[in-house]
């Protein structure tokens, strides 16, 4: 049984115009005609008496009505997906799906090793990884395009419940044989003297770092720049220069002995924090709620690895 054929074809229909944000664009991902998908929108309008979208020359976009509608289609879809996992696990079949979000520095290696560990233990479950930024992650959540969100953030957000979450500091990243790693601890000002390769500015650790120079008046040269961790992290292992990075993103490399990590003493590296979000009132499939309770137990900081 497919979660679709427990849900109203009207409502599918127009979820998918919202998605898309095009009747055509709708009909092709549902393979049936736009005609088919025209009926069903009209069908919703002339059934509640209210407008469902406005009509623009570049797409359409949901009404008030049908931003009220959509929130009720997606819940309904949500929990389709949920009875027919759940039906399926009673049944012994052992099958399900976990949709995740996640911001980058997540999907580098901690979410691969956590999804393959978990794998190792319920094979019958399958994952599907979205890489986005903090923000779009919890879009995602909201819109129910992913169960479980993991991300980072600095504020609550409506609609979201929190299921697990902890502070994030930032790290000076380097080799272990760079003249800081036996220090416990860095200041910026420590820092200062020492060639850094840095994210670009979009990133949410190098914000964090940039107010804590604003702070002690500070100003970093960066002998490169980049949007990529990987790009950085080979650099660092490449030049011997300093990076920053969060912990988790680092975790697997410190704990391989190829990169170390020094907390940086300075005020305002802890503010944000790393979240695992679910859309609020929504009953999760048992895969994903099994999957979210191993990741709780994943993200703290291992004794051996703690700065």
């Amino acid at each position: 049984m497919q979660a679709a054929q427990l849900q109203d074809t009207a409502l599918r229909y127009f979820l998918e115009v919202v998605r898309c944000g095009s009747v055509a664009e709708a009909a092709k991902r549902l393979c049936v005609s736009g005609s088919a998908v025209s009926r069903q929108i009209a069908g919703l309008e002339a059934l509640l008496d209210v407008v469902l979208f406005d009509r623009r020359p570049r797409g359409m976009v949901p009404s008030a009505a049908g931003e009220l509608l959509a929130v009720h289609a997606r819940r309904s879809a949500l929990e389709a997906e949920r009875v027919v996992a759940d039906m399926q696990g009673l049944k012994g079949l052992r099958r399900g799906r976990v949709r995740l979000a996640s911001s980058p520095g997540f999907a580098i290696e901690f979410l691969p090793h956590a999804i393959g560990d978990f794998r190792q233990r319920f094979p019958g479950i399958q994952f599907q990884l979205q890489v986005a930024s903090p923000a779009e992650v919890t879009v995602a959540v909201l819109h129910g395009d992913a169960d479980i969100g993991l991300t980072y953030s600095r504020a609550a957000e409506q609609g979201i419940a929190v299921a697990h979450r902890q502070t994030a500091p930032v790290l000076a990243v380097m080799r272990p044989d760079h003249p800081l790693a036996p220090l416990r601890s860095v200041t910026l000002a420590q820092m200062h003297p020492h060639p850094i390769a840095l994210p670009d500015r979009a990133n949410t650790v190098r914000q964090l770092f940039d107010i804590g120079c604003s702070h002690r008046g500070l100003v970093f040269e960066p002998v490169l720049t980049s949007s990529s961790f990987e790009a950085l992290t080979h650099y660092v292992l490449h030049t011997g220069c300093l990076s920053i990075s969060g912990e988790i993103t680092v975790r697997h490399r410190i704990a391989r002995g190829e990169l170390h990590g020094v907390a940086i003493r300075e005020r305002g590296m802890d503010g944000r924090v790393i979240e695992l979000q679910t859309l609020a009132g929504r009953t999760l499939p048992e895969g994903v709620r099994s999957f979210l309770q191993f990741l709780k137990q994943q993200l703290p900081v291992p004794p051996a690895t703690g700065e």
